[in-house]
């Protein structure tokens, strides 16, 4: 693609970027195929090509946003699926996430847009302001069909009937492995998921322990930044973000780390990118340090997971699976059928595709793929709440191809997925650690018991 800064321009080392990503642009369409938005909306404008013809007069202009461009480019869900699907290499990812910083600093929304998005920002990342959110949510919710913003609504259908209690294991200690020490790792606990879901992280320090791993938790780590960076909040990110490049670069120089593990892909393609997000800036070598050091917790696991972990574990008779050994019941006649999701930003941000269906396996599980696993189920960090009427066609698409797979189990790497997938089927939904915490030994993922939300559990996992 042909572009037109003038000389000025590219003295700012973010136009040399977004020069350097649009250039390689060819206009060849095939991002068109795979984006969710197009197929939904149909609009040239809600494809990745569209939106790259929109930024790129946007910033070669210097122009304020009008309410078109915004509009399409809200619509974005930064699934990072044309990313994987381009043939040049053209870095979407960059270049949709300085039009949302050039958007937010240059652009005045209407007043619900900013309230709204004042309060996202100002509660998502802090999990007891999300706590008390949820526990008003949860109140309102008789009284939801009254609010006049679709928004609000969706923001008190996102509630859980149960909030999880707070977990101790979320505070700043280090853990002990049970097994001879192999390896040193920093846990990133998140923000959103420390209120919505407690089980995740628990479930990844008894596995990394028991696998010999000494798990520390970071003072002064938290929110990955994520949620505001998407927004265009780049201050507010960046904020969020250093404190964790110094909380885990103060692990590296200490007693040392082998790697920073995340059990919530949003997060981990974030923390990936945190070398480019702090180039030229004072923390850009720890900042490279971090990202070199992120790791998805499958990319740990299928590192240091053998059969033998699983072989052993007392827990294979209750869960009927069979061939395992001795203790597997012996009139066990089917496997426990798991449908994987893959979290766009686990399959397209890090391009970690089979990993998660391969300790799937390996623990026993019949592993199934919904058909189209490569779209987006509609969450996308903040989408579900910004873009209600989108999201909700795509969680509905997800929905009839994981449910056509007739699984009994539902499995999926990121918090966002579990919560939006979850809302609308009555097949329980675990994080995949959660899984293979239970096979090497660790209690049975609450989501599998008779529940508010589960009153149906899997026979066979009674």
């Amino acid at each position: 693609m042909q572009t037109t800064f003038t000389p000025e321009q590219m003295q700012d080392p973010k136009i040399q970027r977004a020069n350097q990503i649009l250039r390689a642009c060819v206009h060849c369409g095939f991002c068109t195929a795979t984006c969710p938005t197009y197929q939904v909306l149909g609009d040239e404008l809600d494809s990745p090509r569209g939106r790259i013809y929109l930024i790129k007069d946007m910033l070669e202009n210097e122009r304020v946003p009008d309410e078109k461009t915004v509009k399409h480019i809200d619509r974005c869900l930064s699934c990072l699926a044309c990313m994987t699907t381009c043939p040049s290499g053209v870095h979407y990812m960059h270049l949709v996430d300085q039009a949302r910083e050039y958007i937010e600093d240059n652009y005045k929304r209407p007043f619900s847009d900013r309230a709204l998005r004042w309060v996202l920002a100002r509660v998502l990342p802090y999990p007891t302001r999300f706590r008390i959110a949820l526990l008003g949510a949860k109140m309102a919710r008789p009284f939801a069909r009254l609010l006049p913003d679709p928004r609000l609504r969706a923001m008190i259908a996102m509630a859980p009937k149960q909030i999880p209690p707070v977990s101790r294991n979320d505070d700043p200690q280090s853990f002990a492995p049970t097994a001879p020490r192999t390896k040193r790792v920093a846990l990133m606990t998140g923000c959103a998921q420390k209120a919505l879901n407690t089980d995740i992280n628990d479930a990844t320090i008894r596995l990394l322990t028991r696998l010999g791993c000494e798990v520390v938790v970071a003072k002064g780590a938290g929110c990955c930044g994520a949620l505001t960076h998407h927004m265009g909040k780049s201050s507010e990110s960046h904020a969020a973000a250093a404190k964790n490049i110094s909380a885990w670069a103060a692990e590296m120089d200490g007693d040392g780390l082998d790697a920073i593990v995340i059990n919530t892909s949003g997060c981990g393609t974030t923390v990936k990118d945190y070398g480019h997000m702090f180039a030229r800036t004072d923390l850009e070598g720890d900042a490279r340090r971090v990202a070199e050091k992120a790791m998805d917790i499958s990319e740990l696991l299928v590192q240091m997971m053998a059969p033998e972990h699983i072989a052993r574990s007392p827990n294979m008779a209750e869960m009927g699976i069979a061939g395992a050994d001795a203790t597997a019941p012996k009139d066990s006649d089917r496997t426990v059928t798991v449908a994987y999701h893959a979290a766009c930003s686990l399959q397209h941000g890090q391009q970690i595709k089979t990993h998660p269906k391969t300790l799937l396996k390996m623990a026993g599980f019949g592993v199934v793929e919904p058909a189209d696993s490569h779209l987006c189920c509609g969450s996308a960090g903040t989408y579900n709440l910004m873009q209600p009427e989108i999201s909700a066609q795509l969680k509905a698409r997800k929905i009839r191809t994981i449910e056509a797979k007739k699984p009994d189990i539902i499995a999926a790497g990121n918090i966002g997925c579990m919560m939006q997938i979850g809302s609308a089927t009555g097949i329980p939904v675990v994080h995949t650690v959660e899984l293979l915490d239970w096979v090497t030994g660790g209690p049975k993922p609450p989501a599998l018991t008779r529940t508010e939300d589960h009153p149906n559990p899997v026979p066979i996992l009674r």
